[in-house]
């Protein structure tokens, strides 16, 4: 129970990557708050599976964030920004508010949540930042603009945050998972999804609970020396 004692804020845990990085970090001992905002059976089914709470907020609403973070309490020792969506098109054919809810919702939640738990955990002298990347955020297809450009500006929002918390012992890390076996993959074309598995070396996508693993190790103080890294998980794609 490598986390014991330790109190965990996981976004977007309502279902997908999230919901088994909640798993896996109460099954490794943390209590864990449960961040949704439309999946409400599903979280509050889960922070019954896991005996942690579920909270509902729009992170795309600035006043929501401040909310979610206060909910969690006095000790926040885990952070894990995993919530974001995507809308997939072409520039040309993208309006300005397709781009800024991608971006409102991935990259600037993500920035309030960070600079609230660093406050907590700046006072704390410890701390785990987690930020869910993506390797679209490192070679994007076409078509995922906004998204891509949301994800590899967390990537280096959490460098550059790294550097300024590292002397209070707060460490920030990034995940970027690959193809992995979520609803969202279960939607694409069976046609394209086939291709996409080829361009896999390890020939499969990869599941939910192998994104967990490494964020529990990255939340965990085996991981105390490591800050400023972007860990990709993607069965050797890129």
């Amino acid at each position: 129970m490598i986390l014991d004692g330790k109190t965990a804020l996981v976004t977007g845990a309502g279902r997908g990557i999230g919901r088994e990085i909640a798993r896996e970090l109460a099954r490794a001992g943390a209590s864990v708050i449960i961040h949704y905002n439309r999946s409400k059976d599903a979280a509050e089914s889960l922070a019954e599976e896991i005996k942690g709470t579920a909270v509902q907020a729009d992170l795309s609403v600035a006043e929501d964030c401040t909310r979610l973070i206060q909910a969690v309490g006095e000790r926040l020792d885990i952070l894990v920004n995993n919530a974001g969506i995507n809308n997939d098109m072409l520039v040309l054919q993208m309006t300005d508010l397709d781009w800024l809810r991608v971006i409102e919702v991935n990259l600037n939640s993500t920035f309030r949540l960070c600079r609230a738990a660093a406050e907590q955990m700046l006072r704390q002298r410890s701390g785990s930042i987690i930020n869910i990347t993506s390797v679209s955020g490192i070679s994007p297809n076409r078509g995922q603009a906004n998204y891509a450009a949301s994800k590899s500006a967390i990537a280096a929002f959490t460098r550059s945050l790294s550097k300024e918390l590292a002397k209070k012992n707060v460490r920030c890390n990034c995940v970027a998972p690959g193809l992995i076996d979520t609803d969202m993959l279960r939607e694409m074309n069976p046609n394209a999804l086939a291709e996409a598995k080829k361009r896999i070396p390890m020939r499969r996508p990869g599941k939910p609970e192998e994104i967990a693993k490494v964020v529990r190790f990255l939340a965990s103080d085996d991981a105390s020396y490591v800050t400023g890294q972007e860990w990709v998980v993607d069965g050797g794609l890129l």
